[in-house]
């Protein structure tokens, strides 16, 4: 690897950027300028690693779309400087970060990988070295001087993910994540094992990078249960200036066929409402006509969300609002895959 390789770190908040204070048991913020001599393994990759830091760093519940645009902004400074990026960030909200990332990065061709800790920095069984340590050697990985990985990743416990499959599945243990529609992109073990037919390709590698800034906030997500009501339902889809629904439906894609339920969703749709219908399972596809149930949801123009995750459903949205695509061309676009996202 050659020593001219440079990674950026950005420290966006969260429990890997911590260290126990043993004296008083309380957690306070890592100090990153001391960063290799805390971490003496990072030496060993070869590289040159800076780092920049939220000016105020966040618990990732915090997280919102004004630091998703701060985020980019790095990116866009430093795009030209760095082989690659690591984001350091919560894992509460991490999945929907990678998943606005990939979608406000267009043409990435570099590493943007995500990664973060259920333990700090600090503890004796933290989680955090080996997540830190091996997120900067996949950022830092190249092939004939090109970046191995030119997407947006998430890595955490010896797997890396694509950032916009990815969801939140534990809270107590390493293994936080999963990715149940689409496969690791690389396993770690005593070796990288790169799945290399997995990797995001890009159409056109002359294409430079797109930053998109405009996210549109007004996007709502309904996971329908038996016995939902009315005036829920009817209280949703009034909300002030709604323009994209994530309807979280059941099995394939199927819902109530009741009259009031289904014309409640097509006078919604008529009057401008994008309505995405992706799965409540954790695993599986929305498949629009396979039963009755889901056949008149797919005749009233409902958007078919396929395998897409809710974290990727609606950050999907808000940069399709954002970019302004018009509202005929809308679900063609958001039913075709931008990023990888959906099958």
């Amino acid at each position: 690897m050659s020593s001219a390789l440079k990674i950026l770190l950005i420290y966006t908040g969260g429990t890997i950027g911590m260290v126990k204070n043993y004296e008083s048991g309380s957690l306070t913020a890592f100090n990153f300028d001391s960063l290799l001599k805390n971490i003496p393994e990072l030496n060993q990759l070869d590289c040159k690693i800076d780092h920049i830091s939220f000016e105020n760093p966040i618990d990732s519940s915090n997280m919102n779309i004004e630091h998703w645009v701060e985020l980019v902004s790095i990116f866009e400074d430093n795009y030209s400087k760095y082989n690659g990026f690591v984001v350091l960030h919560g894992s509460d909200t991490m999945s929907y970060t990678a998943s606005a990332l990939s979608f406000m990065l267009e043409n990435l061709g570099k590493p943007v990988i995500l990664t973060g800790s259920q333990l700090p920095i600090g503890d004796l069984r933290t989680d955090a070295k080996e997540n830190l340590i091996t997120a900067t050697q996949l950022a830092a990985l190249q092939e004939n001087n090109e970046p191995v990985l030119q997407e947006v990743g998430l890595y955490f416990e010896y797997k890396l993910y694509r950032g916009n499959r990815t969801t939140k599945i534990n809270a107590e243990h390493f293994e936080a994540f999963n990715s149940p529609n689409y496969p690791e992109l690389v396993n770690s073990g005593v070796h990288l094992a790169i799945n290399s037919q997995q990797l995001f390709k890009r159409k056109n590698k002359k294409e430079k990078l797109l930053v998109h800034k405009q996210m549109d906030r007004n996007v709502a997500i309904l996971k329908l249960f038996p016995g939902i009501s009315k005036d829920l339902i009817a209280a949703v889809l009034n909300t002030r200036n709604l323009k994209a629904l994530v309807l979280e439906t059941y099995g394939a894609g199927n819902a109530s066929t009741e009259d009031w339920f289904i014309k409640m969703l097509k006078n919604a749709i008529e009057n401008g409402l994008h309505i995405i219908n992706v799965t409540q399972c954790s695993a599986g596809s929305v498949v629009l006509g396979h039963y009755e149930t889901s056949s008149l949801l797919k005749k009233i123009g409902i958007i078919n969300g396929k395998d897409i995750t809710t974290e990727s459903a609606v950050t999907k949205a808000m940069y399709l609002l954002g970019s302004e695509v018009s509202s005929m061309s809308f679900k063609t676009i958001y039913e075709t895959s931008l990023r990888g996202e959906m099958s």
